[in-house]
């Protein structure tokens, strides 16, 4: 199992470097590899507000990143034109979960060569990835898929573990968005709200259904961030919190 972990959104060259640093720290002693996410701008907003950094600024604190942790980069990518830019310093190409049957977004992301993560649309059902898939399978065999819950229910995004399963049958890789899944959409008067106590929970059912990588959103002050306040994990729970998944894991593996 491989973790994406970071701060949601690119705030300062302080915030994700601490963030990286604890990160590689944490990650480097538990045996768990990392792919460090953080995202120059947030076009997804529910009502307009901050977005991030932006795409300039944002790449020069990733590459940075890069060259002083030695870790990979993930990041969004919103628009066909920023693909290649993007790619000369990211490893993998996010496609938000509202963007996920984006066409042309799909197949530029496939372009560049690098892993193409596509995170399933809220909308969607899990075999629905398919068609995503398909669009450019013929291009790359480099993709991940992404499971970040459902809109249905009462006022919460939920989880059925099931979907899981159902889109490992695709043959790709299959993460597991334990942080936005707890999101609680435009629940807080325009703004997105969520609950980071659930986080673990969730976490660990979709570790013991099977997954191949853990995503999670981290925040030194999580409660002050532009973006995901409400369920992006505090920094300083994170050792806990891996510790929990990667003896999860192994005891999985034994089974």
């Amino acid at each position: 199992m491989f973790l994406i972990a970071g701060p949601c959104a690119i705030e300062s060259r302080e915030i994700v470097f601490r963030t990286a640093e604890t990160l590689q720290s944490v990650c480097g002693s538990l045996g768990l590899p990392l792919y460090f996410k953080s995202s120059f701008d947030k076009a997804n907003r529910t009502s307009p507000s901050a977005r991030g950094i932006g795409m300039d600024e944002g790449l020069r604190i990733l590459q940075e990143v890069k060259e002083r942790f030695g870790l990979p980069i993930l990041t969004d990518v919103h628009e066909s034109w920023q693909c290649q830019p993007v790619s000369e310093v990211a490893d993998v190409l996010q496609i938000p979960a509202f963007l996920s049957r984006q066409t042309d977004l799909l197949q530029a992301a496939a372009a560049t060569g690098r892993i193409v993560n596509i995170k399933k649309g809220q909308f969607m059902a899990p075999w629905d990835m398919r068609g995503a898939v398909k669009k450019i399978s013929g291009q790359t065999s480099r993709i991940w898929l992404t499971e970040r819950g459902s809109c249905f229910g009462y006022g919460r995004l939920v989880v059925d573990m099931t979907s899981l399963v159902e889109m490992r049958k695709l043959g790709y890789p299959v993460v597991f968005d334990a942080t936005h899944s707890v999101q609680q959409p435009s629940s807080q008067s325009g703004v997105t709200g969520g609950n980071r106590d659930l986080v673990p929970y969730l976490m660990r059912a979709a570790i013991a259904t099977g997954i191949d990588g853990l995503f999670l959103e981290v925040h030194p002050d999580p409660d002050r961030a532009i973006s995901d306040a409400a369920n992006q994990v505090r920094l300083s729970d994170i050792q806990d919190i891996l510790t929990q998944a990667v003896r999860l894991q192994q005891t999985m593996d034994s089974l």
